[in-house]
């Protein structure tokens, strides 16, 4: 069967080709992928899925469903499609057509048991944290398993991600003259400064995979004034959603008795939440065995520890997995005139149909051997419990 899916995406992949051609011809930025979507909702419509445009509050983003039989497992394909104000220099206009050939081939050749995919464009990803707004709206979640593409240095899944706490926090003060009356004021960015400091003695007392950044977004006007208002911008990550709880708990209190301090007021924004991935190590197993059925090139070991993502706020609530596939030189980094460079190449499209391949190969996998998706779910269940605890 894995032959014939392979055969089928091969006769797909001119096609394929063109639409990832077309959407790297034409980036958009998050939330305005207006014309990267069509195209995506178009292919997919042309082969048969039940397809829903705009989702929630998100206008570019889209559901397409196709179901054979009944009470199958239902899979989850993601994939994103949004550009950076460079262009496509982290390899999202393949994300799409590559899933894309992979459910189709499914859907034309597999009749043996029930299942459902479920393909799911979700914009946003560059800053815009669009499955996390996905989420709140209620889409996502009834999906039993989720996958993912994304193009790389090597051919690898990923085990960990950072969660992470974006902040802004304001303080309120009295301005007064620096040099004339500076007994009046209480300075807000005295304030802001404790803070700052203050983060830096919490670093001895965290855990080593705790990361904590900071910078002035205000500074509340010239030297000699005492300044009325002061802003900052915090990011804290582990790589343990729980833990980071614990983390924003204690950081709460330090901005707290900065105010005390300072005898200012203030305002706790949180910006952003991106939860950190929970391991399903059964599902990257069978990734990687299809990934080395194919040969792909540069296959490495997974990688333990990544950035954050809005994929984690998925993988925090089920199980999944990104299969990141070759297609740039080991040094190059995603955002990069290297990945910008080899989007529309020889390597880019081979990366393209590859991750197709094994997309397709693991869908089979899924739906045709008895009891797997419920061992993964099972393993994901067990493995959160202990994050948790821990």
């Amino acid at each position: 069967m894995k032959s014939k899916l392979f055969k089928n995406i091969c006769n797909q992949k001119n096609k394929l080709i063109e639409i990832a051609d077309y959407i790297y011809d034409n980036p958009e930025l998050a939330f305005t992928e207006i014309k990267a979507s069509e195209a995506l909702t178009n292919l997919l419509e042309e082969n048969g899925f039940e397809v829903e445009r705009g989702l929630g509050s998100l206008d570019t983003a889209f559901r397409a469903t196709y179901e054979f039989g009944e009470d199958g497992p239902n899979i989850g394909l993601l994939c994103e499609y949004d550009a950076l104000p460079m262009g496509h220099a982290c390899g999202h206009h393949m994300q799409g057509p590559a899933i894309i050939g992979a459910a189709v081939a499914i859907k034309e050749l597999y009749k043996d048991k029930p299942f459902k995919l479920t393909v799911y464009g979700t914009p946003g990803e560059e800053g815009g944290g669009g499955k996390i707004q996905m989420l709140n709206d209620g889409y996502i979640k009834e999906i039993d398993i989720a996958i993912m593409m994304h193009g790389g240095p090597s051919t690898q899944v990923d085990v960990k991600s950072l969660a992470a706490d974006s902040l802004t926090v304001t303080f309120h003060g009295k301005s007064a003259h620096a040099a004339l009356k500076p007994e009046l004021g209480r300075s807000a960015f005295d304030a802001l400064l404790l803070t700052f400091h203050a983060v830096e003695f919490l670093r001895e007392h965290v855990k080593e995979d705790t990361r904590m950044h900071y910078t002035v977004l205000d500074a509340g006007g010239p030297a000699n004034v005492v300044p009325n208002t002061a802003v900052g911008s915090f990011s804290l990550r582990s790589y343990n959603s729980k833990y980071l709880e614990n983390v924003l708990e204690r950081f709460n209190k330090i901005v707290h008795g900065a105010s005390l301090m300072t005898e200012t007021t203030y305002d706790i924004v949180l910006e952003k939440r991106l939860d950190s991935k929970i391991p399903a190590y059964k599902l990257n197993e069978i990734m990687m065995y299809n990934a080395r059925l194919i040969d792909s090139p540069a296959i490495k070991p997974a990688r333990e520890k990544t950035g954050s993502t809005d994929f984690g706020n998925v993988t925090y609530l089920l199980p999944g997995s990104c299969i990141r596939i070759a297609f740039v030189d080991e040094s190059a980094s995603s955002h990069s005139q290297e990945f910008l460079n080899e989007g529309k190449t020889g390597r880019g499209h081979e990366a393209l149909v590859n991750a197709s391949k094994i997309i397709a190969a693991t869908v089979f996998d899924l739906i045709d051997t008895p009891g797997v998706v419920d061992e993964i779910k099972n393993e994901f269940k067990k493995t959160k419990s202990m994050m948790e605890i821990n």
